[in-house]
């Protein structure tokens, strides 16, 4: 798998380690200078502030070299995640509908929420349960999900809508939406941080499944341990 590293990316490591310790898979860190994802199975790209979020969150990051890589592999049907800001970068490159813009509140939030799997019919998404709630972290000050009434009506109809805040809204994102995904379901955009949430030490393993319902249905290379 590969792990996107932008200018200003600070949760590649943790989606790496996710991969590699927890899930025994091979995975690699891919710079945005390079401009090809040949031999990868799937793509991951990280939170963090990418290009010190300049402009607009994801914004600069939808220029890089990698880019038009990443968009030919999410053409192709391969897998594609982002998390946080690659949530945003997904969105500022087309290949998410939709933006992300700044919190209702206009603060940094940082803590658990609950989310309910509202798809658990796509890649990401086949170890839950649909309807089950679960507790994943999110930290972030530009999350709240944004489109216009047809796009969100084309979200609610296609079920692409994956992810849904349960109990509170965080930020102010319409319809409550966490995730998303494009309509073909091989690109997945979330707010929240499920490879934060992969060992007990961490305070749960609600996120794991998200790894292991990719895995559930990939052929990807166990890593050498």
């Amino acid at each position: 798998m590969a792990v996107v590293v932008f200018p200003g990316s600070n949760c590649d490591i943790d989606l790496y380690e996710a991969l590699t310790s927890v899930c025994k898979v091979e995975a690699a860190y891919v710079s945005y200078q390079q401009d090809n994802l040949a031999g990868f199975d799937a793509v991951m790209l990280p939170g963090g502030f990418s290009y010190g979020d300049y402009l607009r969150c994801g914004a600069i990051a939808r220029f890089s070299n990698i880019m038009p890589a990443i968009q030919q592999f999410a053409a192709q049907g391969k897998p594609v995640f982002g998390t946080c800001n690659g949530f945003q970068i997904l969105t500022e490159a087309g290949l998410l509908p939709g933006a992300l813009k700044q919190n209702d509140s206009l603060k940094f939030v940082c803590k658990t929420v609950a989310l309910r799997v509202e798809n658990n019919q796509t890649v990401f998404t086949n170890q839950y349960q649909a309807g089950e709630v679960i507790q994943l972290p999110i930290a972030h000050a530009d999350g709240s999900y944004y489109a216009d009434q047809e796009t969100l009506a084309a979200l609610e109809a296609n079920h692409q809508v994956v992810f849904r805040y349960a109990t509170e809204n965080p930020n102010g994102s319409l319809n409550d939406i966490a995730g998303i995904t494009n309509r073909r379901g091989n690109v997945l955009g979330m707010m929240p941080h499920p490879e934060r949430a992969v060992e007990q030490l961490l305070g749960n393993t609600d996120g794991l499944r998200l790894f292991k319902s990719l895995l559930a249905g990939q052929t990807i290379k166990e890593a050498a341990h």
